[in-house]
């Protein structure tokens, strides 16, 4: 048997992350970890790795206990290696020759084609990449796992076989997910647990049916708090006026009941608990107006590869002005080609077979964060591109989750989940009245999810996007086109394809 104990555990890194973490994960135990960007996640995992110390507590394993933890970053040593190499170099140097075959064995477990075995790592995709560095962890037979962020850089196809394998080779192990995929966890995870600087929770249920009873946990302290409040108000308020009759009266008895009941009312708001707010910022879109009804016009357009192989065709698509079209396809299909394509005619970039309203204005966004710029900093992007006093840009970034100190740092040193954050501010102030969108919620929390959901359904944005998110694509989703035998077509829903994607390997 193998556990995991977290003891009275706190990390603190300027301000507190977390405090007074209790918990015991133990075989069988898949846990969920869900925080927003910056909250402790991957500071817990390191400290439960034993990469770090937390800033107070303690954290026990179990004798002999071998932990696996899979990072977010590929070490540079490993890009020139070939597949097969980097998952045998985790290994020991002295069995490397004998035990090469347990990589093999473990790439089996992810279904990698014998094909990309003997690529460069560098030249794999970000999903290959990611499915590696879980191979290197599994090749040397840990007794417990530790993921952070295992689904980034995961295509739909590539995340149920995660979801397979960590059900079938991982189901016994002690093993704890941070993740901000809400159907992933809901598939993989048995228990979990909300990391707060305030009071964390844990759950014995996955995900969306432990985020509801974490919803009533904070409705009945919301309640709570607003009655102890009020006591409190009604005895300061009592308090102050046999105050003013005892200094009238020269009663020292109604002067000391005063007292005491000042004491009560200050007992009263020292237990009180502040409600939680995540503190990773907030996502707001605009919406400017447009009066065309047809935004977008495809008619007989090849969607091709950069080298110019043809990928699919598009035989006849409008764009209504409220429509949100979300692109389904298999990996390399030509989704992101697509919206490649959409974001050249709208550039101005003359298309054959594309037409655009002219009041349309973009707001763009690619999973690569390609609308930020690579040199410069988060103060000076948003201040230049968008001509704002110096104050006005201090207090945008404040919102959108950058403390004043971080707002000065190169972008290129900040987070991916603090990158997609400055990206998602970028497209706000753009002011548009459509929205292209290549993996919007990469790297974006949880509650940032939610709320870029909330700010497309409320402002009735007319959306094109690309999505690996089955939670994101079902609660935003109107239209869905997908591209089926290289054509295009529109599909009721998505469920299909993502049952095919399931049943698929």
């Amino acid at each position: 048997m193998g556990s995991i104990s977290l003891q009275n555990v706190s990390i603190t890194s300027g301000v507190p992350l977390f405090r007074d973490l209790t918990l015991v994960i133990q075989d069988g135990d898949r846990v969920g970890l869900v925080a927003g960007n910056g909250n402790g996640k991957t500071s817990l995992l390191r400290c439960i790795a034993g990469e770090a110390e937390p800033s107070a507590g303690a954290i026990v394993r179990s004798r002999g206990l071998k932990v696996g933890y899979v990072e977010q970053d590929i070490p540079e040593a490993l890009r020139k290696l070939s597949l097969r190499d980097a998952v045998c170099e985790a290994l020991p140097p002295a069995d490397r020759d004998a035990d090469a075959w347990k990589a093999d064995v473990a790439l089996d477990g992810f279904d990698a084609p014998y094909e990309l075995r003997d690529r460069p790592v560098e030249a794999l995709s970000g999903g290959w990449q990611r499915l590696m560095l879980i191979a290197r962890c599994w090749v040397t037979e840990p007794d417990a796992l530790l993921l952070d962020e295992p689904t980034n850089h995961l295509d739909l196809s590539k995340i149920f076989v995660l979801e397979r394998w960590l059900l079938r080779e991982a189901r016994n192990l002690p093993t704890l997910i941070a993740s901000q995929d809400r159907d992933f966890l809901d598939s993989v995870t048995n228990r979990t647990l909300f990391l707060r600087p305030g009071t964390s929770w844990t759950f014995p249920l996955p995900y969306a049916a432990a985020r509801a009873e974490l919803d009533r946990e904070d409705e009945a302290l919301a309640v709570q708090t607003e009655r102890d409040l009020k006591e409190a108000g009604k005895l300061r308020k009592q308090a102050a006026k046999l105050t003013n009759i005892g200094i009238n009266s020269g009663s020292d008895l109604l002067t000391v009941k005063a007292k005491q009941l000042k004491d009560r009312a200050a007992k009263i708001e020292g237990t009180v608990r502040e409600g939680h707010r995540e503190r990773s910022g907030e996502v707001r879109l605009a919406n400017r107006g447009i009066h065309a009804r047809v935004l977008l016009s495809v008619e007989g357009v090849t969607v091709s590869t950069p080298a110019g192989s043809p990928l699919f065709n598009v035989d006849k698509l409008h764009v209504f002005q409220g429509d949100r079209l979300v692109l389904l396809g298999a990996n390399g299909s030509g989704k992101s080609q697509f919206v490649k394509l959409i974001h050249r005619a709208i550039s101005g970039e003359e298309v054959a077979g594309i037409r655009v309203t002219p009041s349309l204005v973009l707001g763009y966004a690619d999973q690569d964060m390609s609308q930020l710029p690579a040199k410069g900093s988060p103060q000076e992007f948003i201040s230049t591109r968008f001509k704002l006093a110096d104050q006005r840009v201090t207090s945008l970034l404040a919102a959108a989750g950058f403390a004043v100190e971080k707002q000065s740092r190169p972008i290129a040193t900040l987070s991916f989940g603090q990158r997609a954050r400055l990206g998602l501010l970028a497209l706000r102030l753009t002011d548009p009245n459509f929205y292209l969108m290549d993996e919007p919620t990469n790297h974006v929390d949880i509650a940032g999810q939610e709320a870029l959901e909330a700010e497309i359904l409320e402002h009735e944005a007319t959306t094109i996007l690309v999505s690996h998110d089955r939670r994101f694509v079902r609660n935003v989703g109107t239209r869905f086109l997908e591209i089926r035998g290289r054509r295009l077509v529109e599909v009721d829903s998505p469920e299909a394809f993502f049952l095919a994607m399931a049943t698929s390997g």
